[in-house]
């Protein structure tokens, strides 16, 4: 099954796991956005790749590994993310450099998730989604994901759904109409992401 799996899912070299759908759909939003405004170019021949949970991404990895394939992991800091993280396997098989963290690359969240890359920008697309505002909870509980936030203040939310409003989002805006602070830390995770995967 291993075998089978690696020969027909990955024939990258280059691979990066993801946890799940709505993160496979950020970051390839995200590289072209930033690709297309020439901020950063995430390298075309790495593979993206998701698990579908945090869990698997343990099983991925270990079997990319196995076929001497490049693998690098980005979890959430989440606790199911941290779990994961600490598995003897895909410490084995990446190494500690090779399992990326979203909090390490968005300020004073510890349990960040990848959505908190773009807040201030999902913010506003929720918004106009949902027409629900959550700027003033999320200025006054900044260290809080903002998935959870969404979640308690939204009804009916859905993290599917606001990834294809962010997908929509991406045909009519640039890079330009993300904060500064988003773009300095999506820059240093597409970096870090090639730098790792070379």
């Amino acid at each position: 099954m291993g075998y089978d799996l690696a020969q027909s899912l990955f024939t990258q070299q280059r691979n990066l796991i993801l946890e799940g759908l709505t993160d496979y759909w950020y970051i390839e939003t995200i590289a072209q956005i930033l690709r297309n405004d020439n901020v950063v170019n995430l390298d075309e021949k790495i593979a993206l790749v998701f698990a579908n949970s945090a869990s698997k991404v343990v099983y991925y990895a270990t079997i990319l590994h196995a076929h001497n394939l490049k693998v690098a992991a980005l979890l959430d800091s989440d606790n199911a993310g941290d779990q994961a993280a600490q598995q003897e396997n895909l410490v084995a098989s990446l190494g500690q450099k090779n399992i990326l963290r979203t909090k390490d690359y968005v300020s004073g969240i510890p349990k960040a998730e990848i959505e908190d890359l773009i807040r201030e920008t999902l913010i506003e697309i929720a918004k106009a989604e949902y027409s629900v505002d959550v700027k003033s909870i999320s200025d006054a509980y900044p260290s809080r994901p903002i998935i959870d936030i969404f979640t308690k203040e939204i009804t009916g939310f859905s993290k599917y759904k606001l990834a294809k409003a962010f997908i929509r989002w991406s045909k009519t805006n640039d890079s330009t109409k993300l904060s500064s602070e988003e773009l300095v830390n999506i820059k240093k995770l597409l970096e870090t992401i090639n730098k790792q995967l070379k």
